[in-house]
């Protein structure tokens, strides 16, 4: 019986991997928050929503290609540590690391709009964020101590995709044609990486 068992793990791998390209490359996409861990909020918009949605998006972009495989955190609407995220991550050693979030300020309706971009003290984490500033209306790339900065080995960055209370940004970050074109514009990054 245990010969059959190895036989049949034998065959299964052998038929997986053969569909597989060998030098295909993991990035991972970090959907911040989750479960009981809301995110910015307002009128009953989560930011553990919106970011789980684009991530499924990017996902779902990522089927149509063979050069990579997008990996998430979370898949469902669950919480778990930041250190569990980052030894996953470092368990994978993907090429690179996407976490997505969504801003707030502490205005009602914030003036401030577009996306913020937050990178790890490497070249290649900054690298990375000049790519993604090409295709997004980026205010801002700084150097930040986040945890998942810190933490991951990977180059990673943390983009802030738009500010939750600012109508024009939540409208477009909940929108789904808004959350296709940012998936779709994170895919193009990929590609030209």
């Amino acid at each position: 019986m245990k010969g059959i068992k190895l036989i049949a793990i034998s065959v299964f791998s052998t038929a997986f991997l053969s569909f597989t390209p060998v030098n295909k490359k993991l990035i991972i996409v970090d959907a911040g928050h989750g479960g009981n861990d809301l995110g910015a909020n307002r009128h009953g918009i989560y930011e553990k929503n919106i970011v789980l949605n684009i991530g499924k998006e990017i996902q779902k972009f990522n089927q149509i290609q063979d050069k990579y495989e997008v990996i998430l955190t979370r898949d469902t609407d669950t919480y778990s540590q930041l250190a569990e995220r980052t030894n996953l991550i470092n368990k994978l050693n993907p090429e690179m690391v996407i976490s997505l979030h969504v801003n707030n300020s502490p205005k009602p309706e914030s003036e401030q709009q577009g996306q913020e971009i937050y990178t790890q003290n490497t070249e290649s984490s900054k690298k990375l964020a000049e790519k993604i500033s090409k295709k997004f209306d980026v205010q801002k790339i700084e150097e930040k101590n986040l945890h998942i900065l810190r933490e991951s080995k990977a180059p990673t960055v943390l983009v802030e995709l738009g500010f939750i209370n600012n109508t024009k940004d939540r409208e477009y970050m909940t929108s789904e044609n808004g959350q296709k074109e940012i998936a779709q514009k994170f895919i193009e990054v990929f590609n030209e990486y």
